[in-house]
């Protein structure tokens, strides 16, 4: 399907050409109706050729501009309507600005009333106008709503037209911009959108402001559908949703996919930053928001959103003071996430880092890290380097490698019978968003091992090294003596400086409180195995020329490791003995 929207001043036959078109009546309300006036948005529909069109029909008169632009705002061509008795006119030129500022692209003009007066004036002034605009040449037609006239022709306008508009992307973010909301009796509440990108599916959950919502069900062309996918006009049945509670402006959008922004940096179109008022109504989709304007540079400025819109890079929209029929500014949303401006002077700085703008670049730059669903979120390509699912600016990521190697030997400094640093407490001192990026962090030399950053092999200080060398003479007399604990405080070692000891492989602790060396166990293993029978505790204390205090432990720390085996009866035997258990 093709979605295509009219535009064009009031009583130019608009909701005619429409009617020709399709047999349908796109004026919805009675009053329209009875007045010959379109008053709200209308919608109706055909085949042309090998496509289904779809016509979102606007008001042309000046005070419904606001509904004019709801409808023009999410839609992809434009069928601009100019009557050949009246030629251009203000309506026309403030429609002609809204299609431009919305970037609308692709469009025909067709030229009404040729059974009035000769259209061939109105045709150039009008082709003339739309040439300056985004919308460029454009075939045009003339034709009579009255006799039927031209219709054919611009049937085949139309389709070609048609041809020509963009492939949608059917995987896309969906971004529906409600336009209309009711109930209907032992359904519920409907909305109906342009939906212009993406696919929506019965059951699908989305969100609604701060709400999720569930799908229902689906109708398109007055069809009930299981799914649906762009360019569509669509009706929405919201499971559960009370009908006061949406309307005109609001939005369906894909779960997490967005991120509502009530501030943006613009470029400005058709505008100079210091031609606008201060305070404007922004349009974009079908939302109408007030805005305040803060000027940044020639044709820059920062919008203050009274209330978030889920905005992306490469957005377009129009600003509009709805106190003046003047031609609004068009924007294109440069930023969504734009700095602080509170410092002296930040609003001219902005101004000159927007005027050599890298998309992407920009952000990474300032947040260091960002995540990688974040830049499709924000409309960014994607920069930097991946680390999992973050990307890192370079630049960053080295001065963060320094800053790490920097913290690891001020802590040791402060630390010095410590392991490392806790790796938590280094992401914090480096300001890392998530502990997935500590790894990508640390420079050569640096380890991240039970839940500490420091160098491998770190050694022990003086007076530990000197401590641990006394006990090694003693245990290559008497190996199986462990240290009382007063005779371990004398030397100074704590339970701080045992454990640097144990960590490094200078000790082996049996129990809390009980060290022994290193080849410890595996020599008692040879000595019992020399036995030859299953022996006691108090026999194999004698054995190994020990304590009841370290026997043990030191006989549980065999069992635990499978070099003997507890029979049951206060005894013990060998299993077996030597490196292959696990033990040195």
């Amino acid at each position: 399907m093709r979605v295509i929207a009219t535009a064009g001043h009031v009583d130019h036959g608009k909701s005619t050409l429409v009617r020709r078109l399709t047999g349908m009546e796109p004026d919805r309300w009675a009053e329209e109706r009875r007045r010959g006036l379109t008053l709200d948005l209308g919608f109706a529909w055909t085949r042309l050729g090998e496509e289904e069109i779809a016509f979102v029909d606007v008001p042309g008169h000046q005070r419904f501009v606001p509904n004019m632009l709801a409808g023009v705002g999410p839609v992809p061509a434009a069928l601009v309507v100019v009557a050949a008795d009246e030629g251009w006119m203000p309506q026309s030129a403030e429609h002609l600005a809204a299609l431009d500022a919305f970037g609308v692209r692709h469009g025909l003009l067709a030229v009404t009333k040729s059974d009035r007066a000769d259209p061939a004036r109105a045709t150039a002034a009008a082709l003339e106008e739309i040439a300056a605009t985004a919308l460029g040449e454009v075939p045009a037609v003339s034709v009579s709503g009255t006799t039927g006239e031209g219709l054919e022709d611009l049937r085949s306008q139309l389709a070609e037209l048609a041809s020509r508009l963009p492939p949608p992307d059917p995987d896309a973010d969906v971004r529906l911009w409600i336009d209309r909301a009711f109930t209907i009796k032992g359904a519920g509440t409907v909305v109906t959108g342009t939906l212009g990108g993406g696919t929506l599916r019965v059951g699908d959950e989305l969100t609604l402001g701060e709400t999720s919502v569930q799908i229902r069900g689906l109708q398109s062309l007055g069809e009930p559908r299981e799914s649906v996918s762009a360019v569509a006009r669509i009706a929405v049945n919201l499971r559960g949703v009370p009908k006061d509670s949406v309307g005109r402006g609001d939005v369906l959008l894909t779960p997490g996919a967005w991120r509502p922004a009530t501030e943006a940096d613009v470029r400005l179109r058709g505008a100079a930053s210091g031609e606008l008022h201060r305070n404007l109504v922004l349009h974009l989709g079908s939302a109408a928001v007030p805005a305040r304007v803060r000027p940044l540079g020639p044709d820059t400025a920062r919008l203050l959103l009274a209330s978030p819109l889920p905005l992306r890079t490469g957005d377009r929209g129009l600003l509009r003071d709805p106190g003046e029929h003047r031609i609004p500014a068009g924007f294109d949303v440069l930023d969504v996430r734009p700095p602080s401006l509170a410092r002296r002077g930040a609003a001219r700085a902005r101004g000159e880092e927007l005027a050599t703008r890298e998309p992407g670049w920009d952000y990474l730059r300032r947040e260091g890290f960002v995540r990688h669903e974040e830049f499709r979120a924000l409309g960014l390509p994607e920069v930097g380097d991946r680390l999992g699912n973050w990307h890192a600016d370079p630049a960053h990521l080295a001065r963060l490698r320094a800053e790490a190697g920097k913290a690891v030997v001020a802590w040791s400094r402060e630390h010095p019978l410590a392991a490392g640093i806790p790796a938590e407490a280094l992401r914090h001192r480096l300001g890392l968003p998530d502990a997935e990026l500590l790894p990508a962090v640390l420079s050569d030399g640096l380890v991240l091992k039970d839940g500490l950053v420091g160098k491998p092999g770190a050694g022990l200080t003086a007076e530990v090294e000197k401590a641990v060398k006394l006990l090694e003479k003693r245990f290559a007399e008497h190996p199986f003596r462990a240290p009382e604990a007063d005779e371990l405080r004398k030397l100074g070692l704590g339970k701080r400086e045992l454990a640097a000891a144990v960590r490094v492989g200078r000790l082996r602790a049996i129990a809390d409180g009980v060290v022994l060396s290193p080849d410890a166990p595996r020599r008692a293993a040879e000595v019992l195995a020399a036995l030859g029978e299953p022996f006691t505790v108090s026999r194999a204390r004698q054995a190994l020329d020990s304590t009841r205090r370290v026997m043990i432990p030191l006989l549980e720390h065999l069992d635990a490791a499978g070099l003997t085996e507890p029979l049951g009866d206060g005894t013990r035997r060998i299993c077996c003995a030597g490196p292959a258990n696990g033990l040195p």
